[in-house]
């Protein structure tokens, strides 16, 4: 069975991903065709890129690197949660992927994104990044609104009709995570 990892890609207080990724995993527990696991990147205290060596090479010398490590390999998938900070994904997102590669390869990810423009930039760019990281992106995505998914644009209140989207994500994302498992072996 694929393992699906739900990633909350923003770490600033008063966050609105931590309801958006809470609902995200409340839907996913209603699944049995996966197991999945909500992975908030503030759990792992990541400092800003801190490695002497690429990614690539895997000679991680960090204790969190190492932990941030184990965790990514354990998935198939994954099925991002992220807000869209000045046209793109916060820097916390980018800093945790970045802290790795190989980890990431041949699997499969989707994306939940929220903000003013319901997050679209930031999905388009980190489709860019799951690009160069040879992830597999899924056409099916979901995009939050401030304005009508949320009250007062902090109380998280979606629209019922998301729920349908976070299923279609997560078909995609289960179905080419499998697809995918041939090229992780």
């Amino acid at each position: 069975m694929n393992k699906i990892g739900i990633i909350l890609g923003s770490t600033k207080p008063g966050r609105n991903g931590e309801a958006v990724a809470k609902w995200v995993y409340d839907i996913a527990k209603k699944r049995e065709d996966a197991q999945f696991e909500l992975v908030d990147i503030k759990d792992y205290d990541l400092p800003l890129y801190d490695e002497p060596y690429p990614a690539m090479m895997q000679q991680y010398t960090k204790d969190h690197t190492k932990k941030w490590s184990a965790k990514i390999k354990e998935f198939d998938g994954f099925v991002f949660v992220t807000a869209e900070y000045n046209h793109s994904i916060p820097g916390a997102l980018k800093n945790a992927i970045d802290f790795l590669s190989v980890e990431w390869n041949n699997k499969a990810c989707g994306i939940v994104s929220y903000g003013s423009a319901g997050g679209a930039r930031a999905a388009e760019h980190l489709r860019q990044v799951a690009a160069e990281l040879q992830m597999a992106d899924v056409r099916a995505q979901v995009m939050l609104s401030l304005f009508t998914d949320f009250e007062n644009m902090s109380v998280f209140k979606p629209d019922p009709r998301h729920e349908n989207e976070v299923n279609d994500v997560f078909n995609q994302v289960i179905a080419w995570s499998g697809a995918l498992k041939t090229l992780r072996k």
